[in-house]
């Protein structure tokens, strides 16, 4: 007998169909049972089935962009095109643009290129998605996942003025409620998902539910619902098995090779052809398959995907023997009560919408987390490749400050010696390095070890770029004058110039850190005043020093200062009196096993926001005070020990999380040391392994900022951890232990757009792992009267797994023996150190639910700091470029995206079209004489009417202001998306209304949770 087992792994992991001959075995007796529970008069009526073309090309995974390119992904668009041409009846979806795209620049012949539009204008080749990659759902920040879906819509209405419609995310590892929420506001009719909870998927086939009106956020509801289609047991690829062949069936061009395409065109395993002996016997096949996936649907309409992986590279032998069935099952279609035809994903939405049943709503609830069987829950991707997130997030905030510092300077030099062109293709680079790496096998780390190094590759490449540009906009239009009314300095070895830019809307004030070379020094800001400075032996070398200041800096302003280090003592009446030299103080290090009463010895660190008590006697957090309540909070480092012989039981894997047992203290001995400060105190713990062991295996850093009462970052605990390298199959947690009553109930954000409440279920099997969820930017756990928050600069896993307990994974590293791991080289084994970030805060959940989004937006976006070459020398240099007014919004507004696209293509539609079809576009996004700007406004808490002109006034002066669709393609005012009914009421009136194109009065109400952007036009 088959078990769930064999049944998931076949259906959601062998995902090359050289394994698919493998699969024969199991699957024969499986699907023979289910034919016999179906008959050819099973159905009312005649069933309608959409053949649906298409190739599922993972922009990396096992191979690179490069090697796909070159063993497959060229050859699909070029033979499809080919085919499609040929045949009026043929039709094909077109997913990831990242290929497209580069095969359209790269390979597109003229005549390519001329068959490819008129394909799109006979609806007959349609782009799906649209996006740069299909993301990921559970691990992508929602900044993120906007910025690849509008890099892809605006090639694709750039290039043919078309916009897609209808998602068709197949293969991300479960669904966020961010997602509909998105397509939605991009301007979808319709959503299709497939990879769900393998017994919840069980549940809504049986009970025909499988088809659903998605209101994604709870505070939009139905604004911005979504038709949304969940693919059945069979998910994206072609049911394979064949009863009358041992070949896997309907995929006659075989499978793809690596690395180059086999000369003489014969692929391993090419489907048996249709010939006049085999015609009646797929085409049974075919319809048995059909009529089995109609009794899961409501109505007679079935989606049938026509592909898989790495399909169509020879569309000429795919089409033709297809051809051959359809055209054999339609003139038979009487008796197998079926008719087939191809079919684009709009033909299929559009017959079901012209149903006009009414649906089930769903309401935010995700579909997170995912397990393909009891013993593969797909939770351990949330933590793989720890540096790979940590990286790709970095790169989206530097790309966040550098779209926003470019565009001010457009405004304000447009024709300043940074050049437009080369700006924007500095940016274009970042935009699509981290673009790509967002694909639901990159920023998940579940790819080979090529494969990140590619991302990586990608993203450094883009990240240099951006930071040339921020130092050009920075040096090149400014001019540096001497000063006579700045402080008298003492004699100076050397002096670093610093500029620190806020990329944020809001005005902010922080502290940031520098590594210097000498024992003292002095920092002055642009005006020569001398700030608050703290400076201390680095933990990471005795010839370092870290130095910290504070920085206080308006929305979207940048600031220089200068550090200057001392040759001889300083007077304290000087400015170095503004600089306090922090000390080192050293605790005994304490072994587990010599632990006896502890709590008996606590040693305070304060700031005005919070106590913090560390025991001596452990050198561990003992408790946290705030200003209204203590809680015991315990701190420190766990292992789960993975399996890795897949001939002992279920192992852990780069998607996989399998808890052979309960996580174990991952030390032994911890030491400590204390930094008092007058800008940061800071604690260092060290974790030692063994009790013998002379280096640490983990340690973590938490910073507790002094001096910034009244102010946002006196509420935030700052900790920095270094962890690794791991033993093998070891998966390291930093587990977080409180007196807090939360019933094992734990919160946790969607793409850091919405907060979602995880309650602990109990499992037969495996619930550890079924209990851990992604987290992007935030998770809390709380009671009645605290709340525990830890923020995160990338994603991670998260679970409380007892009462009062929150534990983040913060590393994996995996082996096993696996024979499908093994071959495409996806074991894990990560030998990294990772230092990763978390901002904790604790307080009342009424004081923190007010300030913990904007925390986490200041984690993300923190100031950016840029030193910069010794401009000129003799004398004091005082800066004075360009003055640079703050932006600023209200707190619970955040400016999500401030940009020039640089896309050629008129806002109105009707004249971009008309520019295509004469074969040039006339009219440019942004030129030298019309500025225009697209930024997301993503709403925090309540409603908000804003005047657009006021809040942009820093910039410049506006003319007009556009509303846009999501990417920017659609004018609000034209967007017209399917209504579909609903077994809920209509929507009261009075509630939001209607969008407006055009805002001639610049006043934007604007309310939670509330995406909007627009194009606005400075003079």
């Amino acid at each position: 007998m088959i078990t769930r087992s064999h049944e998931t792994l076949l259906k959601h992991r062998l995902r090359f169909f050289d394994d698919l001959v493998v699969a024969m075995v199991f699957l024969s007796f499986f699907l023979g049972l289910l034919l016999m529970t179906v008959s050819e008069n099973d159905a009312a009526e005649r069933i309608q089935a959409f053949v649906i073309p298409h190739s599922h090309m993972d922009v990396g995974w096992v191979y690179t962009v490069q090697e796909s390119m070159h063993a497959y992904a060229s050859n699909v668009y070029s033979s499809v095109v080919e085919e499609l041409s040929r045949v009026k009846s043929r039709k094909f979806i077109a997913v990831e643009q990242e290929f497209f795209r580069l095969w359209w620049v790269n390979v597109a012949t003229d005549w390519h290129k001329k068959q490819v539009r008129q394909l799109l204008k006979e609806g007959r080749l349609e782009f799906i998605i649209g996006g740069q990659v299909m993301h990921d759902e559970a691990v992508t920040d929602v900044d993120d996942a906007i910025l690849q879906l509008t890099e892809g819509h605006g090639f694709l209405y750039e290039t043919f003025g078309v916009r897609p419609r209808f998602g068709w995310h197949v293969d991300p590892f479960g669904a966020s409620a961010t997602t509909p929420v998105l397509f939605a506001l991009a301007g979808f009719d319709a959503h299709l998902i497939s990879r769900i909870d393998y017994d919840l998927k069980d549940d809504m086939q049986k009970n025909k539910k499988l088809q659903f009106v998605w209101r994604g956020s709870p505070s939009l509801k139905e604004k911005q619902e979504i038709f949304t289609h969940t693919m059945d047991q069979f998910s994206y690829c072609t049911p394979s098995y064949l009863p009358f062949s041992n070949r896997s069936g309907f995929y006659w061009n075989g499978v793809a090779l690596f690395p180059d395409p086999p000369k003489d065109g014969i692929y391993p395993n090419m489907s048996l052809p249709v010939t006049k002996e085999t015609v009646e016997l797929y085409a049974q096949t075919m319809v048995d398959n059909i009529k089995q996936r109609a009794q899961w649907f409501r109505t007679s309409h079935v989606l049938w995907p026509w592909g898989c992986d790495k399909q169509f590279f020879n569309a000429s032998v795919q089409f033709m023997n297809m051809d051959v069935l359809m055209n054999y099952i339609n003139t038979h279609s009487d008796k197998y009560g079926v008719a087939v035809q191809y079919a684009t994903l709009q033909d299929y939405f559009q017959t079901v919408h012209q149903t006009n049943l009414s649906w089930d709503v769903r309401g935010n609830q995700d579909f997170l987390p995912y397990s393909t069987e009891p013993f593969q829950a797909w939770t351990g991707f949330y933590g793989s490749r720890n540096v790979l997130k940590g990286v790709a997030r970095r790169a989206s905030s530097l790309l966040y400050a550098a779209e926003s510092l470019f565009t001010r300077y457009r405004i304000s030099y447009p024709d300043g010696p940074v050049q437009r062109e080369w700006a924007l293709d500095k940016l274009k680079a970042l935009r699509w390095a981290v673009s790509e790496v967002q694909h639901h096998d990159g920023i998940t780390g579940t790819e080979s070890p090529k494969v990140a190094d590619m991302y990586m590759e990608h993203l450094m490449q883009g990240m240099m770029g951006a930071e040339e540009l921020l130092a050009a906009i920075f040096l090149l239009p400014q001019t540096l004058e001497l000063s006579n009314d700045i402080h008298h300095t003492p004699q100076t070895r050397s002096t670093t110039h610093i500029i620190v830019y806020n990329p944020l809307a809001w005005n902010i004030s922080t502290y940031i850190n520098i590594s210097v070379a000498y024992a003292m020094a002095v920092v002055l800001d642009d005006d020569g005043k001398a700030v608050p400075a703290q400076i201390q032996q680095s933990m990471e070398s005795s010839t370092v020093y870290d130095l910290f200041f504070v920085v206080e800096l308006g929305g979207l302003q940048y600031r220089k200062y200068i550090v200057q280090f001392p040759q001889s003592h300083c007077d304290t009446g000087s400015a170095c009196g503004a600089t306090h030299v922090a000390r080192v103080v050293t605790f005994k290090k304490k072994n587990v096993s010599q632990w006896k009463r502890t709590g008996r010895k606590l040693l305070p660190v304060l700031n005005e926001c919070y106590k913090l008590m560390f025991d001596q006697e452990t050198n561990l957090l003992h408790s946290i005070t705030d200003r209204q309540m203590r809680v015991r909070v315990q701190q420190d480092f766990w292992e789960y020990e993975a399996n890795g012989d897949v001939h002992s039981g279920p192992i852990s894997d780069n998607y996989i999380f399998t808890a052979s047992g309960s996580a174990i203290p991952a030390y032994k001995s911890v030491a400590m040391e204390i930094v008092p400060g007058k800008v940061v105190s800071e604690i260092r713990q060290y974790f030692y392994r063994e009790e013998e062991d002379k280096n640490h295996t983990y340690s973590v850093v938490t910073r507790v900022p002094v001096g910034f009462e009244g102010r946002l970052a006196c509420f935030r605990l700052e900790q920095s951890y270094k962890v690794g390298p791991l033993e093998i199959n070891r998966e390291t947690v930093f587990r977080t232990r409180t007196s807090l009553k939360n019933n094992r109930t734990l919160f946790t954000d969607n793409n850091g757009y919405q907060m979602m409440k995880r309650t602990y279920k109990t499992f037969v099997n495996n619930t550890i792992a079924r209990n851990y969820y992604p987290m992007v930017r935030a998770a809390y756990i709380q009671d009645d009267s605290s709340r525990v928050v830890f923020l995160g600069e990338r994603a991670h896993g998260v679970a409380s797994l007892s009462q009062g307990q929150l534990e983040v994974m913060l590393h994996r590293r995996l082996w096993n023996n696996q024979e499908w791991n093994l071959g495409y080289n996806l074991t894990l084994n990560d030998s990294s150190v990772v230092r990763p970030v978390l901002w904790m805060m604790l307080g009342s959940p009424s004081a923190l639910s007010s300030i913990y989004q904007q925390e986490a937006l200041e984690l993300q976006h923190r100031p950016v700091v840029m030193p910069i070459d010794q401009p000129r020398a003799g004398g004091v240099e005082k800066f004075s470029g360009p003055f640079v007014q703050p932006v600023v919004v209200p707190q619970n507004l955040h400016m999500q995206t401030l940009s020039i696209p640089g896309w050629n293509y008129s806002p109105d539609h009707t004249q971009h079209l008309h520019s295509l079809n004469l074969g040039r576009p006339q009219y440019t996004v942004h030129n030298k004489t019309d500025k225009t700007i697209m930024f997301h406004n993503s709403y925090v808490n309540q409603d908000l009417m804003e005047r657009v002109r006021e809040v942009m006034r820093g910039i410049g002066e506006l003319t007009r202001v556009q509303e846009r669709s999501l990417t920017g393609t659609w004018n609000i005012s034209d967007l017209q998306r399917w209504s579909w009914k609903t077994n809920e009421s209509v929507r009261k009136e009075g509630e939001i209304s209607p969008l407006i194109g055009n805002y001639n009065d610049f006043n934007v109400t604007i309310y939670p949770k509330e995406i909007r952007t627009f194009f606005i036009y400075f003079k």
